[in-house]
């Protein structure tokens, strides 16, 4: 018998189970959690009997089109009129919703579903719990309490989701909850090792190539504690590879024994740095990446920053790491 650590929100029960055209949406840049928990609720409603609209700001990334139903993401919103009901799921704040933003609001219950610990709220009725492993866990939950059948598809898309936003079970916000789901999901029929092997071992050449440019620019600071590697536009050009093909390269540098906070500093197409930070524990990388507009978990989180070179960015980061591993080591 499986017992979720909290209760999901009679109003979202209730608002779900009261609207018939309901849109689900993930964040932009998305990752396996918010590709995996929008298909999978989407699915699970589906069921009930409702009308689902997928809408994601951008394309599936290649990478990720092994997840069942991933070609009905659409990126071109239909009239938004006929929803008496939203879905974000993966969600850190309104702005990850994507250019969108403003008229998505508009749809009426907008429902929250986010494990985002520096989660800002918005919408209608929001459920947030920053300790769960993934938003695919709490997705999980809410089938449950809508007494839902949970498809192959639906268990498929939730075992990766969960798979890849626990860090394959090692990041400190797996629970025993976390393994009694994945247990559920694969007595639906998942197979662990297929998932891994989609998840970690479907890589293009173009992204090898990539990677060996960013782990030559891998730099030390503070005595090796602090890692930092970085992709440039001529990386990109040079190799082959596209943005997406950086997935998980953050955990590299993280994995170097001395390491206590590794950041991955990636120039992307419209002009931005994307900045992502991992850590051991030792530092809180959430209220890093807050301090510059970012947020996420303690041990996973990241930024984005628009109209400064790398080498700025760099810089100001390392002197806030820095000035936290300061503190931390103070307060010890």
């Amino acid at each position: 018998m499986l017992n979720p650590p909290k209760q999901v929100p009679d109003q979202i029960v209730e608002a779900l189970f009261q609207a018939k055209n309901i849109l689900v949406v993930c964040h932009v840049f998305p990752d396996v959690d918010a590709i995996g928990s929008q298909l999978a609720l989407g699915n699970i409603l589906e069921s009930l009997g409702k009308n689902i609209f997928y809408y994601c700001n951008e394309f599936v990334p290649g990478m990720y089109e092994f997840m069942p139903g991933s070609e009905q993401l659409d990126n071109n919103l239909p009239d938004l009129s006929q929803f008496d009901a939203a879905v974000a799921v993966d969600c850190g704040d309104r702005f990850r919703l994507g250019h969108e933003v403003d008229a998505l609001l508009q749809i009426h219950p907008f429902i929250v579903i986010d494990h985002h610990a520096g989660h800002r709220d918005f919408g209608d009725i929001s459920w947030v719990e920053g300790s769960r492993s993934s938003t695919a866990e709490m997705v999980f939950d809410l089938a449950l309490a809508l007494n839902a059948d949970i498809s192959y598809n639906a268990a498929y898309n939730l075992y990766a989701a969960i798979v890849s936003d626990s860090g394959s079970f090692k990041y400190e916000s797996t629970s025993a909850y976390t393994f009694q789901v994945a247990s559920y999901l694969v007595n639906r029929g998942v197979i662990p090792s297929e998932v891994a092997g989609k998840l970690f071992d479907n890589y293009s050449a173009n992204r090898l190539r990539l990677l060996e440019n960013v782990l030559g620019s891998l730099e030390l600071y503070s005595e090796g504690q602090i890692a930092v590697i970085t992709a440039t536009s001529e990386m990109f050009e040079a190799s082959g590879a596209k943005r997406e093909d950086t997935e998980e390269f953050i955990n590299l540098p993280r994995a170097v024994r001395s390491v206590k906070v590794a950041a991955f500093l990636k120039e992307t197409l419209d002009g931005y740095i994307k900045v992502s930070l991992r850590a051991k524990g030792e530092c809180d990388v959430s209220q890093v990446a807050l301090k510059f507009g970012g947020g996420g978990h303690r041990n996973a989180s990241g930024y984005s920053v628009k109209d400064k070179k790398l080498a700025e960015v760099n810089i100001e980061l390392l002197q806030e790491l820095k000035r936290t591993l300061k503190s931390r080591w103070s307060a010890d």
